[in-house]
């Protein structure tokens, strides 16, 4: 592993934060937010234009920059220091690598290319607050009961008479989805007995399309309800999502099953965390940075207020937490499958640096209009959305394995805990507390 960015990458940071720095200030961020998209569109372009920052990970073919995935969390990075409101996150980290993993050739080709160079944004519809479900960031996503369980709630696909399909159902906590153009819609088909999850295509003006825009925590990540009322939808690949498709040598599907939805769910699960993770150290250091600089300044019983041991010391464990977060998240954008880890070390450390950052701005940072409020509400938001951190971290030591004797607990039957439970020990435990 050579951690050392290259010039490209050194550069590619510096314009990005060259014009974020002209663009993004908290009082942008706050306008933009309160736009109809959420987002700046004239800066959306600017950045897809001159950067081709919703392409970076697309191949070369599709119109992409053909960068690697540590190139698009480089960019998630600075990104995070400015809390850009944008589709790059729903677009580049969620859709575009399901329908490039899953896709047929023809829709790549359709999809693909616009959604590269910024013209398309997309989002994925996941039914209910199971998004980190969904892509197995806190859960195994294989038991389907995250998309409703084939019984009732989230979204029910049916065939057609033409051939084709109509959904019915809501998603709640859409990211991005009041604006997107492009609608990736998991849900359920095939009736309770072979029920299975699958993905379905759905543009902006399909006739029975309802979208509302949710007030939520953080507006500098804008969400929608999505309501489909006997809506008209494209099967994502051509096949029956058996999971028996196959892969190119590109990663690509063959189009046959559309390959096995929750594996490619779960992997882009692992890349978007490393995208998330990205952008938490990015806030995470920002805010720490405008922390230090405002007790440099600010004066107390004549002195700087930064210039207190104990201040010192709170700074310093701050710094060693971002730090930290920042060696995860690069050692993720590596090895994608440490994702998980890294995006639990940097919603922890972007938490307790956001709540610092409003105690050590001490009277002026407990006001809710006081910038310092726009991270504390991005790490709490994050948190609620794709973790908790334990959750994170408990997935991710399930998955290595580290506690077998958890996973054994697991598969004991209802009647055989209750037993177990009811039975009393056969011990004196008054005697083996003396015996301790």
């Amino acid at each position: 592993m050579d951690a050392a960015f290259t010039a490209e990458q050194d550069e590619m940071r510096r314009t990005l934060r060259e014009i974020l720095g002209k663009r993004c200030g908290p009082d942008e961020v706050k306008a933009a937010v309160r736009t109809a998209a959420g987002y700046d569109r004239e800066l959306w372009q600017q950045l897809s234009r001159q950067l081709g920052l919703p392409g970076t990970a697309i191949a070369e073919e599709y119109g992409g920059v053909g960068c690697t995935p540590a190139d698009l969390a480089l960019a998630c990075e600075e990104t995070g220091r400015v809390l850009l409101p944008s589709p790059l996150f729903a677009t580049a980290g969620l859709v575009a690598p399901l329908i490039d993993a899953l896709g047929t050739p023809a829709q790549r080709s359709a999809l693909l290319p616009p959604l590269a160079a910024g013209t398309l944004t997309a989002a994925l519809a996941v039914p209910g607050p199971a998004l980190a479900t969904a892509l197995a960031l806190t859960g195994d996503n294989t038991p389907g009961e995250w998309s409703g369980g084939g019984r009732a709630g989230g979204v029910q696909a049916r065939g057609g008479e033409d051939g084709g399909w109509r959904l019915y159902g809501e998603a709640a906590q859409v990211l991005d989805g009041h604006s997107a153009g492009l609608l990736l819609v998991a849900a359920h088909t095939g009736g309770f007995a072979r029920s299975r999850t699958l993905l379905f295509l759905v543009r902006d003006d399909a006739p029975g399309l309802v979208r509302t825009r949710q007030a939520t925590l953080d507006e500098t990540r804008p969400q929608g309800r999505v309501q489909l009322r006997d809506v008209a939808a494209e099967l994502l690949g051509d096949g029956d999502g058996d999971g028996h498709g196959h892969r190119d040598g590109h990663g690509h599907g063959d189009g046959h099953g559309g390959g096995d939805v929750n594996e490619a769910l779960a992997a882009t699960g692992r890349g978007a965390a490393t995208l998330l993770a990205a952008e938490a150290v990015g806030a995470a250091g920002q805010a720490l940075a405008r922390t230090v600089e405002y007790v440099r300044q600010r004066e107390q019983f004549g002195r700087a207020v930064g210039s207190f041991q104990a201040v010192k010391h709170r700074l310093a464990d701050l710094y060693v937490q971002v730090q930290a977060a920042r060696s995860a998240a690069y050692y993720a954008a590596w090895d994608p499958d440490q994702g998980g880890l890294a995006l639990a070390q940097a919603l922890e450390a972007l938490r307790l640096t956001a709540a610092e950052a409003i105690q050590l701005h001490g009277g002026i940072g407990f006001t809710w209009e006081h910038d310092a409020h726009l991270y504390f509400k991005r790490a709490a938001a994050d948190e609620l959305l794709f973790g908790p951190a334990h959750r994170l971290r408990a997935h991710a030591a399930h998955r290595a394995g580290l506690f077998p004797a958890t996973r054994e607990t697991t598969r004991e039957t209802p009647r055989e805990a209750t037993r177990e439970t009811a039975a009393p020990p056969a011990q004196d435990t008054t005697s083996q507390r003396m015996a301790v």
